[in-house]
């Protein structure tokens, strides 16, 4: 058996840090400078091509060696090797990964061949990876590669709460432990189901698509196929689109003559997802009790019954589900179930408001408007971007609360392209337009109780969740929901 030595094993487990570091994290770039002993400041680019430069050199080493096959390796050594080879794969054909994301979304549901597939697995087998190992590790890096695409060009913007909603996504997917991720969770994540709070427009469902198009998908050596389409991996619903008595059917499916007007079978969602994908049920705050008891049940048991049939069909995808109402009142009311609510949540994050990512980040006006009016286009264009923003500008107070968030904004473009002004739907208030409890702080009528109570009401009000209004007040989102209730 072969040995590394203690400068080998610590270079390679400075390779573990930064490949298993989240890429959007504060930490990630200062761990790649400090591997390869760059100063701060250096560009993003040239630490890149220094530490990947280094990873070929030793691998060169261990080939001049005769040391390369993982068989010669046991213990920490052997797994320290198997990621560093991964991670040189991965970069090595980290373009052609690239290149087949478009070409899959303009595919549809039809997995491509991958034309790259046979030499990856080729090196992994030379490295000593077995056929079973190194098609997981195709797999893995595809994976990878996708996660990195859908957050960093779907979910765009440079203010702290973008680059913290980034974060929290990869970590959604790999789990803050990826290590154990690259192990054995990448086939045990249906258990983890997704809750996305945040008000309309903000970008809940954009935020779920990220996570849906980001799962592990096997590949296939003998097809040269990845077995499923990520744009398949995706099934959405919007729940508040049907009425409570066609939910059910929308969800689960039915059979032929299950109830009146059920001329034929219907596939539901649960149905259309493949093992491998996320079901995202939007306006989850909307559903009956009733549903939610079923839904409960495949969350748990992993398994449903389309209306009218006793057959029983299991469901292997993740659950994402979203919502603008506050939750909590939701409880309490007894309008959404505890048991419901905590098989939803194991993991809840919160999609800042349009609102917030100015007021963190002017600038992030600019970067959305280019990047939707590239979008409405199809072309960059800089100097119709520059005149968005200075309409918007010019017509709105600096303060403006986009209470439509994302999906105002987008309008807003659309309509400066066709109208050349915007015109908020609601009248913008004044910016002398004092409301009456702060009009009664400045009169000396308020406790400090009540001017703390109408304040968390007021933030309330705008934001419709506790959570934010304790971030805003740092108050504890317990005292924020009695204050709001007084």
């Amino acid at each position: 058996m072969s040995r590394l030595n203690a400068e080998q094993q610590a270079f390679l487990a400075g390779i573990a840090r930064v490949g298993f570091a989240n890429p959007f994290s504060a930490d990630r770039e200062r761990l790649d400078r400090e591997l390869c002993g760059l100063p701060d400041g250096t560009p993003r680019r040239e630490v890149l091509a220094n530490l990947l430069r280094r990873v070929a050199d030793f691998v060169a080493a261990r080939r001049r060696e005769g040391t390369v096959p993982l068989g010669q390796y046991a213990g920490e050594d052997r797994a320290s090797l198997t990621f560093l080879y991964l991670f040189h794969v991965f970069h090595r054909h980290v373009s052609a990964f690239d290149a087949l994301i478009p070409r899959q979304i303009a595919a549809g549901r039809q997995s491509l061949t991958v034309p790259f597939g046979p030499a990856v697995m080729g090196e992994l087998r030379e490295y000593g990876f077995d056929e079973q190992e190194a098609a997981r590790g195709l797999a893995l890096c595809w994976q990878v590669r996708r996660a990195y695409y859908f957050m960093e060009s779907k979910l765009t913007g440079e203010s702290p709460c973008m680059r913290q909603l980034r974060e929290r996504l990869w970590t959604n997917v790999f789990t803050s432990t990826p290590r154990a991720y690259l192990a054995t969770m990448w086939q045990r994540m249906e258990d983890f189901s997704t809750l996305l709070l945040g008000g309309t427009g903000s970008g809940k469902g954009m935020a779920a698509f990220a996570i849906g198009c980001s799962g592990f998908i096997p590949y296939d050596p003998a097809t040269r196929q990845f077995t499923t389409s990520f744009t398949q991996a995706f099934v959405a619903l919007n729940l508040s689109q049907y009425p409570e008595a066609l939910i059910e059917s929308e969800l689960f499916g039915h059979r032929k003559g299950a109830f009146t007007g059920a001329v034929e079978a219907h596939e539901g969602v649960f149905a259309r997802c493949s093992p491998h994908g996320s079901i995202f049920l939007d306006e989850i705050g909307e559903v009956p009790v009733t549903i939610q008891i079923k839904l409960l049940r495949v969350l748990q048991e992993r398994i449903f019954q389309p209306v009218g049939s006793h057959q029983e069909h299991r469901f292997a995808g993740r659950g994402i589900a979203a919502t603008n109402q506050p939750l909590e009142r939701l409880r309490s009311e007894g309008r959404f179930r505890d048991d419901f609510y905590y098989r939803l949540c194991s993991d809840t994050i919160t999609v800042p408001s349009l609102q917030t990512r100015l007021r963190e980040n002017p600038d992030e006006l600019r970067q959305l408007g280019g990047v939707i009016l590239e979008r409405i286009t199809g072309q960059p264009d800089e100097a119709q971007a520059d005149r968005v923003v200075e309409v918007l500008q010019q017509g709105l107070p600096p303060d403006y609360a986009w209470p439509g968030n994302v999906r105002e904004l987008e309008q807003a473009v659309r309509g400066i392209l066709l109208t050349g002004r915007y015109q908020p739907p609601s009248p913008v208030r004044a910016d002398d337009a004092t409301p009456a409890w702060l009009q009664a702080a400045r009169d000396g009528m308020l406790s400090a109780e009540a001017l703390l109570s109408a304040y968390c009401r007021s933030l309330y009000a705008r934001h419709g969740q506790y959570g934010e209004v304790a971030r805003l007040t740092e108050l504890d989102w317990r005292t924020v929901k009695k204050h709001v209730e007084r």
